[in-house]
C-alpha cells in the first residue's frame, strides 16, 4: 500500500472495518495511559501506605489540567489534520503538524514553569493537608518534566494516528508504559525511593515516547512530516486548533476543578481516607473514560475525513457504531464494579477502612457510566466534524452546569434529613450523570441535520482561512 493510501482508505474501506483498524489501537493505546496511573497507584499503595495513596490522588487533577493542554493541542491538531486529509491538502496538513509543534512548546513550557512557581499554592488548593502534601510535592516535583513531555506525545500520536499509523501510536505508547512497569519496582523498592521512585519511572517513561513520536516525523518516508515551511507560525491555524481542542481541554479542566471542589467536600464529610478512595475509585473510572476515548479516537479521523470528503452517510455510520459499543462498554464496566467492588479497591490497598468506603463509593460512581459513554461519544463526535460549541456544551455540562451545586447541596440535604453526608456526595455523582446524558440527548436532536444527506451541504467546507 503506498504512503496516501492511508488516508484515502478512510473514505472507501467499510466503516465497521476501519473503526476496528483504528479503535482498537487507539484503545490500547488510552489503557496503556490509564496504567502509568494504575500501576504507581498500586505500588505505591503496597509500598509506602495509604496516605501517600491520598497524596497522590491529590496530584491527580493537577495532571489532568496539564493534560488537557496535551489534549487542546493534540485533539485540535489530529481534528482538524483529519479533515483537511480529506480534502487532500498535504501541504496544509504538514502546516498543522509544524504549528502544533510550536503551541505544544510554547505552552508546554509556560505550564511547567507556573507549576514549579506556585506548587504549594496549587497543592493546598487541590486538598493537600499537613499529612499528604508532602507525599504530593515530592511527586510532582520530579514529575512536571515529564508532563510536559506528555504534551507533546499526545499531540504526536494523535497526528500520527490521524496521518494513517494507528497501529504505530499505540505502539509507542505501549512501550512507554513497559518501561514504567519495569522502572516503578525497581525504583520503588529496590532503590527504596519510595512516592519519587514513581515519578521517576513516570518521567523517564515519557521522556521516551516523546522522542519516539518525534523520530516518526523525521522519517523521510512517513506520510505527513517535518517541513521547513511548516515551521511559519500561522495565526489561522493556532485559532483553528483552539477551537477544536478547546472541548476536551474544558472538560480536563473542568474536571480538575470539580476534583478539587470534590475532594474539599470529602475531607468535610470524610476526612484523608474518603479523599484516597475517591482516587482508587476514580481510577477505574478514569480506565472506562479511556476506553470510550480511546474508541472515540478511533472514530475521530473516520469521521473528520468523510466530513471533509463530504461522505456524510458514512459520517453517520460510524457515529451509530461507535455509540453502540461504547454503551455496551459502559455497562459491561459498570456491572463489574457494582457486583465487585471490594474486590477492585483491595487490587490498591489492604486498610480495611479504606476499602469499606472505597465499596461504597464505587457503586454511586459507576452505576451510570452507560449514560457517561453516551455522552462521550456525543461530545467527541460534534468536534470531530469541526462543532467546537456542542462539544463544549455537551462535556461540560455533567461536571460544571451540574455536578458542583448538587455536590453542595446534596450532601446538605441527606446531613439534614439524619443520612451520612459523605454518601451525599457520592450520590451527587450519580444524579449529575443522569442530567448530563439528557442534555447530551437534547443537543444530539437539535443537531440531526448533520447526519441529513440533502441539508449536510451546509457543512461541507470548514472555515479555516
Amino acid at each position: 500500500m503506498g504512503q496516501i493510501d492511508r488516508t484515502r482508505e478512510l473514505e472507501t474501506e467499510r466503516v465497521g472495518k476501519l473503526l476496528w483498524l483504528y479503535a482498537w489501537p487507539a484503545v490500547i493505546s488510552q489503557i496503556i495511559a490509564s496504567i502509568y496511573n494504575i500501576v504507581d497507584r498500586i505500588f505505591i499503595g503496597q509500598g509506602v501506605g495509604a496516605l501517600a495513596i491520598a497524596g497522590l490522588a491529590i496530584t491527580m487533577p493537577i495532571m489532568n489540567i496539564i493534560h488537557a493542554f496535551g489534549s487542546l493541542i493534540g485533539v485540535g491538531s489530529a481534528s482538524r489534520m483529519s479533515i483537511v486529509l480529506g480534502r487532500k491538502d498535504i501541504n496544509w496538513a504538514e502546516n498543522i503538524l509544524g504549528n502544533s509543534m510550536i503551541f505544544t512548546i510554547v505552552l508546554g513550557g509556560i505550564v511547567m514553569l507556573c507549576g514549579y512557581l506556585f506548587m504549594d499554592g496549587i497543592l493546598a488548593s487541590f486538598g493537600a493537608t499537613v499529612d499528604t502534601i508532602s507525599y504530593a510535592k515530592e511527586y510532582m516535583y520530579i514529575v512536571l518534566p515529564g508532563m510536559f513531555l506528555t504534551t507533546v506525545t499526545f499531540n504526536l500520536t494523535g497526528l500520527i494516528r490521524a496521518s494513517g499509523y494507528p497501529s504505530k501510536s499505540m505502539y509507542i505508547l505501549v512501550g512507554g508504559a513497559i518501561i514504567n512497569m519495569i522502572l516503578d519496582p525497581i525504583f520503588i523498592f529496590g532503590f527504596g525511593w519510595g512516592i519519587a521512585g514513581a515519578a521517576w519511572a513516570t518521567t523517564i517513561s515519557m521522556s521516551c515516547t516523546a522522542l519516539v513520536s518525534i523520530l516518526h516525523f523525521v522519517n523521510k518516508n512517513s506520510f505527513i512530516r517535518f517541513k521547513a515551511h511548516a515551521w511559519t507560525p500561522r495565526g489561522y491555524i493556532f485559532k483553528n486548533i483552539t477551537m477544536i481542542g478547546l472541548s476536551p481541554f474544558l472538560m480536563n479542566v473542568a474536571a480538575s476543578g470539580v476534583v478539587a471542589f470534590l475532594n474539599s467536600q470529602l475531607l468535610y464529610y470524610g476526612g484523608d481516607l474518603a479523599v484516597g478512595a475517591y482516587g482508587i475509585v476514580n481510577t477505574f473510572a478514569s480506565l472506562l473514560v479511556m476506553l470510550f476515548i480511546g474508541i472515540c479516537q478511533g472514530m475521530q479521523p473516520i469521521a473528520g475525513y468523510n466530513f471533509g470528503a463530504g461522505q456524510y452517510s458514512r459520517l453517520k455510520e460510524v457515529y451509530v457504531l461507535t455509540m453502540k459499543i461504547c454503551v455496551l462498554v459502559g455497562f459491561i464496566g459498570s456491572l463489574i464494579s457494582c457486583i465487585f467492588p471490594h474486590f477492585l479497591v483491595r487490587i490498591f490497598t489492604h486498610d480495611n477502612q479504606l476499602v469499606a468506603i472505597g465499596a461504597h463509593a464505587m457503586r454511586f460512581l459507576m452505576v451510570m457510566f452507560p449514560l457517561i459513554g453516551f455522552t462521550i461519544v456525543n461530545s467527541n463526535f460534534f468536534q470531530s466534524i469541526d462543532k467546537p460549541w456542542i462539544a463544549i456544551t455537551t462535556s461540560l455540562s455533567r461536571q460544571v452546569l451540574f455536578l458542583v451545586p448538587l455536590c453542595y447541596l446534596v450532601p446538605l440535604l441527606l446531613t439534614y434529613w439524619g443520612y451520612d453526608g459523605l454518601t451525599g456526595v457520592w450520590l451527587s455523582c450519580t444524579i449529575s450523570d443522569v442530567i448530563g446524558a439528557i442534555l447530551a440527548a437534547i443537543l444530539l436532536y437539535s443537531q440531526r441535520k448533520v447526519f441529513s444527506i440533502s441539508c449536510a451541504s451546509s457543512f461541507a467546507t470548514p472555515k479555516d482561512r
